[in-house]
């Protein structure tokens, strides 16, 4: 018959309970009770940063296949997976909660012994981070970010950057939205724009965004232009206008069935930057409060390389950016009745059900 596996032999539990090494504990050191709870936390850190990457990685897989269906149970899983990192995430910034009932005092108990090891030191969170999309060159503190790196860990860390992103793919996917490529649902559109290169529909939706924004806002017809026309790509931004055009589509007109996955997917990628930036801004709180502005162990300035990469690791910024173009509903400019017949579901009263 055979042996059903025992629990603690299939989770490893002898050899997870044995990980916990304190340094406070060995000969010369005195006691400091609060170092076993400082492990446990960064410990499950990485476990819950492993299960995030097996999710990402996933969800890569899936989106570098030729064809996606925009409607189809591969779309659905990668939204249910993304989702799943974000309640992660969630997990994560809580943890801090139990982080913070260890007092300054507590940590100069072992912080000393901690050098030069430290949690800048997790090779797992910048290679999640280059999976999402984040690129060296757009990276604050560039000069010590793998200084402190064993070398297996630098390549580790250089294959994930040379992979293709969320972001990368997130882009490719928008780029293939087919409803702008012809003329097949535009032309019979009113044209309000002598250009040739303007698409009618973007070209009166441009109109549309002048004549609504207040006067303060008038800087983001300059960034409406930059960020939609062709004419404009810029090494700074990784959005194509084509992609930016989609994805702004996609948020105006997501009531339309064909349109609710894909914005539950553009969504959830601006939650996991949301999850991210407060697991950062508690984290950049948390060490002001624990070693003001002391050095931090693994070589960084502490809170201000915390605070600069608060700041500047936004990876899905470009879709937050398109928030800035949104019309009231009721300003949308409607579309042709052969696309509202595409984009949703429709039953006519001869047809069997």
């Amino acid at each position: 018959m055979e042996r059903c596996p025992y629990y603690s032999d299939y989770l490893h539990l002898d050899q997870l309970l044995d990980a916990q090494e304190l340094e406070s504990a060995k000969p010369g050191s005195m006691a400091a009770h609060d170092e076993m709870m400082f492990i446990v936390i960064h410990q499950t850190y990485e476990l819950w940063f492993k299960q995030i990457i097996v999710e990402v990685d996933s969800v890569i897989e899936i989106m570098r296949k030729p064809t996606l269906d925009d409607n189809s149970p591969e779309l659905q899983t990668i939204v249910h997976r993304l989702n799943r990192v974000v309640s992660i995430l969630e997990i994560l910034v809580h943890q801090i909660d139990v982080m913070e009932t260890m007092t300054p005092m507590d940590f100069l108990d072992f912080r000393d012994l901690l050098t030069p090891a430290s949690g800048f030191q997790s090779w797992q969170f910048k290679a999640l981070e280059a999976k999402l999309g984040l690129k060296y060159e757009h990276r604050y503190g560039q000069e010590y970010y793998l200084s402190q790196l064993q070398p297996p860990h630098i390549d580790l860390i250089k294959n994930a950057e040379k992979g293709k992103s969320i972001l990368e793919l997130i882009n490719t996917w928008l780029e293939r939205m087919p409803f702008f490529d012809t003329d097949t649902y535009w032309k019979n559109y009113p044209s309000i724009s002598k250009k040739r290169d303007s698409h009618p529909f973007w070209a009166h939706y441009e109109q549309i965004l002048i004549d609504n924004l207040p006067s303060a806002d008038n800087n983001n017809i300059e960034f409406f232009k930059t960020a939609f026309r062709d004419t404009a790509v810029t090494a700074e931004r990784q959005l194509s206008p084509k992609a930016c055009r989609s994805a702004l589509f996609i948020m105006l007109y997501r009531g339309y069935p064909m349109l609710e996955l894909p914005f539950q997917l553009l969504h959830v990628l601006l939650e996991i930057d949301n999850q991210l930036g407060s697991w950062r801004y508690r984290h950049l709180n948390m060490v002001r409060r624990t070693i003001g502005s002391r050095m931090g162990t693994g070589g960084s300035n502490g809170a201000g390389y915390l605070k600069g990469a608060m700041d500047k690791h936004y990876i899905f910024n470009e879709l937050a950016q398109l928030n800035s173009f949104l019309i009231k509903r009721q300003k949308l400019p409607p579309l042709p009745e052969d696309l509202t017949q595409k984009l949703g579901y429709h039953f006519y009263a001869n047809n069997p059900v």
